[in-house]
Formats: C-alpha cells, sequence, structure tokens
C-alpha cells in the first residue's frame, strides 16, 4: 500500500495510526503543504478531491480518512476497530465524527489560510478561532468518554476503536495552538495512555520522514 500523507495532517494522522494498529506495511508519500503539491495536476489525477491523505491499494486510491480506517478494519478485521454490536459501533461512529465532521474541518490548514488570507483576520483572532471550536466540541466528547470508556483507556469500552484514532491527533492539534485543556480531565487520560502504546507512537507528526 501506498499512502499520501503529509507529517502534519490529522487526518493522515488517524490513517497512520490504523495502519500500524493493523501491523499493514506501507509505503510513505509525501505531500508538502507549502508547495501545494496536493493540488498539483498529478497529484489530482489521483485524488480529484486533493485532500490528504490517500491511500493507494493496488491502484485502487481510497480517499477520506474514516473510510480509509473503515477499509483497513473491514480487510484487516484483527483488532479490530468498531464493536461487534450495532449500538457499540455507532457510539464509536458518534465520537469518531464528532472530531472529523464537527471539530477538524473548521480548524483544518484551508479554513485557516482563507480567515489569514482573503478575510485579513490577525493571527491571534485565527487562534481563538481554533481554540473556541476545539473546546465547543471536546465538551461534548468529555462526556461520552466519561459514560463510555471503561477506565480511562480507551473513549469507548476497552480497546483501541476508531474514536481513539480521531482523539490523539485532535489533542496534537490543540496543544500545538495551546489550548486549555483543564476542563478535559478525561480525554487527557486517555490520550496519555493512547500516546504509550507503539501504534500511536510511530504514526506522530515529529517522527515521519517528511517532518520539518
Amino acid at each position: 500500500m501506498k499512502l499520501y500523507t503529509f507529517f502534519r495532517s490529522s487526518a493522515a494522522f488517524r490513517v497512520r495510526i490504523a495502519l500500524n494498529v493493523k501491523g499493514v506495511p506501507y509505503e510513505s508519500l509525501p505531500k508538502v503543504f507549502a508547495k501545494h503539491e496536493h493540488r498539483a495536476a498529478d497529484y489530482l489525477a489521483v485524488n480529484p478531491q486533493g485532500l490528504i491523505p490517500a491511500l493507494d491499494v493496488d491502484g485502487n486510491v481510497l480517499s477520506q480518512s474514516l473510510a480509509i480506517i473503515e477499509y483497513l478494519d473491514e480487510t484487516h478485521p484483527r483488532p479490530p476497530l468498531l464493536p461487534a454490536d450495532p449500538i457499540g459501533r455507532a457510539n464509536v461512529r458518534s465520537m469518531a465524527l464528532a472530531i472529523a465532521c464537527d471539530i477538524h474541518p473548521l480548524n483544518n490548514l484551508r479554513v485557516l489560510n482563507y480567515l489569514k488570507g482573503p478575510l485579513q483576520h490577525d493571527e491571534e483572532t485565527i487562534h481563538r478561532w481554533y481554540r473556541h471550536w476545539i473546546t465547543q466540541g471536546f465538551a461534548g466528547l468529555e462526556a461520552q468518554a466519561r459514560r463510555f470508556s471503561a477506565r480511562q483507556r480507551y473513549l469507548f469500552d476497552d480497546s483501541v476503536s476508531m474514536a481513539d484514532l480521531c482523539l490523539v491527533p485532535q489533542i496534537f492539534n490543540a496543544r500545538r495552538f495551546a489550548t486549555d485543556l483543564s476542563a478535559f480531565p478525561t480525554l487527557l487520560a486517555i490520550t496519555a495512555h493512547l500516546e504509550s502504546l507503539p501504534a500511536f507512537a510511530a504514526a506522530r507528526p515529529e517522527v515521519q520522514p517528511d517532518a520539518k
């Protein structure tokens, strides 16, 4: 498999964790955001969405991180990233989507660049925007984590799930922007445990080949 990635992309971070959890070897093909390589014609021919990540599986290119993660879970079922029962799967997807659909899209690089460029907001205003949406999203996720986590080691029950793959990159981003996370002790406890796991540690941005 070939993973089109960028070291600091939280969506790519999720997929790197999934590949590591599943023990699936892959080739990393970084795209430099600062050079707009993800918008170049050659990459758009591969992934018309022009987004990172994309996973090339024998010439079949998959896009969107959660779709890729579910593909990996279906084709490499051990260890599972979704519970066996429908209610459990729905709850895990709810937490994953709260991050991937409600928090992350408001804070990704395209949005921040638009705030800075055409809308001409200063850096402090942009950072306040970033921290606001993380705090809003984490409030609900903290309550769900208290409800569903077994021992404050994972977001759901007592094993790694797709929701955990979304949590760790979002916490990483929150810390980059100096977000006050003191109101989310359950999320912090879970993240501390997850970051100690080899599959998560090996996916961290700073240890990627393209890290700057």
